[in-house]
């Protein structure tokens, strides 16, 4: 076990430094095959489900044959009745030591570290579906940017010609100066609108580039996901709060802390209790007496008497583990059916807003061909506002499913439906 993770770690660092570069243009599925490749947060989550394999490891081998080649150089003055007057004491032995039974105390603590690194396993899944989910909002957010940048620029290039417009009426005579600083004023706005805009389409991309851990490799363009299927009957509540109390991943690693927990009493019991060690010895003396024996077999017997309060110390320091994770594990239970609750209603709100917007689209595009035909003949001069107007509704749209999106994802993943499959085929395949 040891050489599969020390090979795995080699493998990852490899895979690391022959990252390929970003696609560009990027798509959704892309950026979130890339979510986990390579950040430093899944590389923490690694670390952890490392250094818990170790900690097994260790308990695993902890009651193994131990072999010690033992040298002794030794002086001595023997007594003046022995029979062996040398001086010279020194010897060499081999010798060779085994636990047979402590009577529960590493099997308790092999088990403990055993569900620890199964929660450790959960709390990995857990940090990469968090991850995929971070890397989905910041995608999202760089196509709002932009959706934001059509309608501020365009807001901008009405308020452009406007002004232009209005300057040569003051040249004439026929604008006074306070209207015309008004709607230059009104144009300063837009531009600064449209300047926080720009502003904002690299802030977003360079987050985005950052959640993937491609710092220096900022993505140009995106290509939107198709629109989600907001029509679709969603699950009740309650089915929700049940998947998400069976199966979320969080949740299970709390269960597999509090087995843990619950064996690490268990070997906190069990201590300072009785030891049976079997024990084996080869010597070879310099100085041979009556009393010397080249070989030597014990079966020993450990009955401790007195551990000085110890034992209590670490029973209860174990006991209030055990309380810490029954109590985390309750507190998010209750967390879980409230965010599940909360995403699934917030659903039905999106759907309705969508309903509401679909309407306001048709009303803006029955507008905006009512302004062509009326500009066409001269008669009204607000097609342009009706063409932001039409910006500002399909940002209002995507802003809907981008969100719908988000919590669509995140209800997967508070139900266990995100990624937890790729776990479930590691156990069976590690079993």
């Amino acid at each position: 076990m040891g050489r599969t993770l020390i090979l795995s770690g080699l493998l990852f660092a490899a895979t690391g430094l022959l990252a390929a570069p970003l696609p560009q243009p990027l798509t959704l599925p892309q950026a979130l095959n890339l979510a986990d490749a390579h950040h430093p947060s899944i590389q923490e989550a690694r670390a952890r489900e490392a250094s818990a394999g170790a900690m097994l490891l260790a308990e695993e081998s902890s009651n193994d044959l131990r072999i010690l080649l033992e040298g002794r150089l030794q002086y001595l003055e023997p007594s003046a009745l022995s029979n062996y007057q040398e001086n010279n004491d020194s010897r060499l032995g081999l010798l060779v030591e085994k636990r047979l039974y402590d009577f529960g105390y590493t099997r308790a603590k092999q088990a403990s570290a055993r569900s620890s690194l199964e929660a450790a396993r959960w709390d990995g899944l857990s940090e990469r579906q968090q991850q995929r989910i971070r890397v989905l909002q910041a995608f999202l957010e760089v196509l709002l940017a932009d959706l934001e940048y059509v309608r501020d620029n365009e807001a901008l290039a009405i308020a452009y010609v406007r002004l232009n417009s209005l300057r040569n009426r003051h040249e004439l005579g026929k604008l006074s100066d306070i209207g015309l600083l008004e709607n230059q004023s009104r144009y300063e706005k837009a531009l600064s609108r449209r300047a926080a805009t720009e502003v904002k389409q690299r802030s977003t991309r360079l987050r985005l580039a950052l959640a993937l851990n491609r710092p220096d490799e900022i993505p140009s363009e995106l290509i939107p996901p198709l629109p989600p299927d907001m029509g679709a009957t969603l699950p009740a509540p309650e089915i929700l709060a049940e998947k998400a109390l069976r199966n979320n991943a969080a949740l299970q690693s709390l269960r597999k802390h509090i087995a843990a927990a619950e064996q690490l009493l268990v070997a906190a019991q069990k201590r300072y209790g009785p030891v049976l060690r079997g024990e084996l010895g080869a010597y070879q003396y310099h100085r041979d007496t009556g009393s010397t024996s080249p070989f030597r077999a014990a079966l020993v017997l450990e009955m401790p008497l007195y551990n000085g309060g110890r034992e209590n110390a670490e029973v209860a320091r174990a006991r209030a583990e055990l309380m810490e994770y029954r109590a985390l594990k309750r507190k998010l239970e209750l967390a879980l059916r409230q965010q599940v609750l909360e995403l699934r209603l917030e659903q039905d709100v999106l759907r309705r807003k969508l309903d509401e917007l679909q309407v306001r689209e048709e009303y803006r595009d029955l507008y905006l061909d009512r302004s062509r035909a009326l500009y066409d003949l001269e008669r009204t001069t607000d097609l342009g506002d009706a063409m932001v107007q039409i910006s500002a509704v399909k940002l209002e749209k995507a802003k809907l499913q981008y969100q719908w999106m988000i919590n669509q994802m995140r209800i997967r993943m508070l139900t266990g439906e995100l990624l937890q499959d790729e776990l479930l085929q590691q156990e069976e395949q590690e079993g």
